[in-house]
């Protein structure tokens, strides 16, 4: 039976909500090409990311199709940091609070691996990208924690010709808070 969006809310999208596996790669893939916003990464990056990086990613499956997932890694010198890679919801999807439902899920498993210690998630943005800065905005929010924002990736480094912007770090907390509060 499928679900209308206004019957999915953030806490309905528990039970769908896992770390990935292999045989979500494609998947993967296939929502970032039909985002047609995000850079698509290889078929085996994806797979690295599903199966290498599965303790700090996510995927939301429902009914047997991926609706969304969020890629991130812990920077090898900063284990206190869950980097987010990417994140993508599929547009059947948008608005329903997936997006902030993974990523509340993801720090809640992150910090629980890690016995509760302090978390500070990460992502770079670009100042355009209206949707990725509204959801990290209202996941400090939720969380009652800063979200400071500082220069990190100049657009020439990605694109020496011109065809991307500056992508600067969003620095969100860092979370302390007992994991059933948070």
């Amino acid at each position: 039976m499928q679900a209308s969006k206004s019957e999915l809310t953030p806490a309905a999208w528990a039970p769908y909500l896992r770390r990935p596996r292999a045989t979500d790669a494609i998947g993967m893939g296939r929502l970032v090409a039909d985002s047609g916003v995000l850079d698509p990464n290889s078929s085996y990056a994806y797979l690295l990311l599903a199966t290498d990086f599965a303790d700090t990613s996510i995927v939301a499956e429902r009914d047997g199709r991926l609706c969304g997932f969020i890629t991130g890694y812990h920077p090898p010198t900063r284990p206190e940091v869950l980097f987010v890679w990417q994140v993508v919801v599929a547009e059947s999807a948008q608005g329903t609070g997936l997006g902030g439902a993974m990523l509340d899920a993801l720090l809640h498993r992150v910090r629980t691996d890690r016995h509760g210690h302090p978390v500070t998630v990460e992502a770079t943005v670009a100042p355009s990208n209206s949707a990725s800065r509204a959801l990290f905005g209202g996941f400090a929010r939720r969380h009652g924690v800063p979200l400071i924002e500082q220069p990190r990736f100049d657009a020439a480094l990605m694109d020496p010709e011109g065809g991307h912007e500056d992508e600067p770090v969003l620095r969100i907390g860092p979370f302390t808070e007992d994991l059933n509060n948070s």
